[in-house]
């Protein structure tokens, strides 16, 4: 059993080449069947009270516990149900380190519609 931080849902751009890129990655790293796996550039299933434009604009998951989160949080959760990083999802789950991979990230997002056009 996982903990209740860790992802439950994924939901990703399968639009962006380096997003699919990341997910088939991580994919390969969750023991299967441990995760759902939401392409919300397709159409598949939206979480109550979020539109397909907010999920796409944002790295978003469910967490055990319920809860949805994005960026920074999102990521660490499914680290968290990675055997290789959950230290990594662990440790890194709190200030200032979510401040700074929220800003990293924040960095991304802004040259991701580049890669995002090319696919």
């Amino acid at each position: 059993m996982t903990e209740r931080s860790a992802a439950q849902e994924v939901f990703y751009d399968g639009a962006c080449p380096v997003c699919r890129a990341e997910i088939n990655q991580y994919k390969g790293m969750v023991e299967p069947g441990s995760v759902t796996w939401t392409n919300v550039a397709e159409d598949g299933g939206l979480p109550e009270g979020y539109d397909r434009a907010t999920l796409l604009a944002r790295f978003h998951t469910r967490r055990e516990d319920g809860k949805l989160v994005s960026g920074a949080r999102a990521f660490l959760a499914v680290w968290r149900q990675m055997p290789r990083l959950r230290w990594a999802g662990r440790a890194l789950d709190r200030q200032p380190f979510i401040a700074v991979l929220d800003l990293l990230y924040s960095g991304f997002l802004k040259i991701r519609p580049l890669w995002r056009k090319a696919a």
